[in-house]
């Protein structure tokens, strides 16, 4: 087992890792920005080094100084949570090249799913079912030859992708070369790589995403799925487990099918495939080899620290499940609660003046914020996650209302109001949602299709 872990990230991330190290005994080592010297996760590591100004460029993607901390605080291995550096293949051989553990998977999966052809290509060869689409498009004229034979709607998609960052729709060939000029420029500013492909686009589906943990010996087992079809802008705001979409033939099916591609590829660590799902149907979209989000709900439906898994397998432990280990139990709904105006959703950076998360049986916060922190305008604006568990999801929704009116914020706007609104809608009730319902719900114009 590792001596002691720098955590390469923040927020409630990053204190949600110190408290699975802590309950293995291990020390941990907080990395922040100047901006985030008073921040939870820095006050209750063991230890904590600055790595630089607020912009991530310089501090939390900062590369030679989250080595260069390792090396003085003898750091013998490196949890990087999720964002910044978390997929960033070259970090783990870095980290490699320094005798220093990456908790995760290999550079080379890393890698791999990181370009989201290869991974489409990687599942399709391990008999994961895809969705529709083209190898990378250079130019118009070879766009528009994929375009015909994968037929329109479809999506213009950047190859290093995540986060709908450089994902533009097409509704008509018309309108396709406009969508790639923009995917392809969106794609070099986030990404460095303008580098597209083509996928058909599905009219009403869900996003259903399958939790793997494997132990990189041929060993992996499934913890079952989430529905994260609540987004905005494809960016998740409510997410469940188990999906309500799903009947336990389907479920059953999609999840021993991730396993067993996950067995062949000898994958290792934490890690979640993502699907779209539309009339009984599946369809790869990418793989995540990180922590996500939303591990929450699933620990909460099997009891599992997945954390700690993940630890124990960094450290070469085999794994130490089987697939009939692992008993479900119930519901869970996780709100991730962002510092942003519920309305317009403008990011609302400040001072907490008083903050009192819920509590109550089945009801978990994991957040980093206090009465009297000042939230950075530099970073991503998730401050907590309010997850709540129950034996069914009526009783589930129930509770969720319950500590949503328990929860205080004050000072910042948060999307706590969102979600108090969301809870009493008929189609979040009886699950009938999509992954464009809430944009159609926000918007006075609906665009969807179908």
């Amino acid at each position: 087992m590792f001596d002691k872990i720098l955590i390469a990230n923040r927020g409630e991330i990053a204190l949600r890792i110190e408290r699975a190290c802590k309950e293995l005994g291990i020390a941990t080592v907080a990395v922040h920005s100047t901006a985030d010297a008073d921040a939870m996760h820095v006050r209750l590591a063991d230890e904590s080094v600055c790595i630089g100004a607020p912009p991530a460029r310089d501090s939390y993607l900062n590369i030679p100084a989250i080595v260069a901390a390792c090396e003085i605080t003898g750091a013998d291995a490196v949890h990087p949570g999720y964002g910044f550096l978390a997929e960033n293949a070259r970090f783990a051989e870095i980290l490699e090249e320094h005798d220093i553990a990456f908790i995760g998977p290999s550079a080379e999966h890393v890698a791999l799913m990181g370009d989201k052809i290869q991974g489409k290509e990687t599942a399709r060869k391990l008999g994961i079912p895809v969705v529709p689409g083209s190898g990378p498009v250079s130019d118009l004229a070879k766009a528009r030859r994929a375009a015909r034979d994968i037929g329109f709607p479809l999506l213009v998609k950047a190859a290093a992708g995540g986060g709908g960052r450089g994902m533009k729709l097409a509704l008509f060939e018309n309108e396709l070369e406009a969508a790639l000029s923009a995917a392809r420029h969106e794609a070099q500013a986030a990404f460095g790589d303008d580098t597209v492909y083509l996928e058909k686009y599905l009219a009403k589906p869900r996003h259903i995403e399958v939790q793997v943990l494997a132990d990189g010996l041929g060993n992996a087992i499934h913890l079952g799925e989430r529905d994260c079809s609540l987004q905005r802008r494809h960016q998740k705001l409510w997410e469940e487990a188990p999906s309500p979409a799903l009947n336990e033939n389907e479920r059953v099916q999609i999840c021993e099918t991730v396993a067993a591609a996950m067995r062949k590829l000898r994958y290792r660590g934490l890690g979640t495939v993502e699907f779209l799902y539309e009339a009984g149907a599946f369809y790869f979209i990418e793989m995540n080899t990180r922590l996500q989000v939303e591990h929450t709900i699933t620990e909460m439906i099997t009891g599992l620290d997945l954390v700690i898994e993940q630890i124990r397998i960094a450290a070469g432990a085999p794994l130490s499940l089987r697939q009939e280990d692992i008993i479900f139990n119930g519901h869970a709904i996780e709100c991730r609660i962002n510092a942003e105006n519920p309305h317009t959703f403008r990011p609302s950076p400040g001072t907490i003046t008083h903050f009192h998360p819920p509590g109550g049986l089945g009801v978990r916060v994991d957040s980093g914020a206090y009465a009297g922190y000042t939230i950075p305008p530099y970073y991503d604006s998730l401050i907590g996650k309010l997850i709540v568990h129950a034996r069914t999801r009526n009783e589930c929704l129930m509770r969720l209302k319950r500590a949503l009116g328990e929860f205080v914020v004050d000072g910042i706007e948060t999307t706590i109001p969102l979600f108090t609104s969301l809870i009493s809608e008929p189609d979040i009730v009886d699950g009938n949602y999509d992954i464009h319902w809430l944009e159609d719900h926000l918007s006075p114009n609906p665009t969807r299709l179908g």
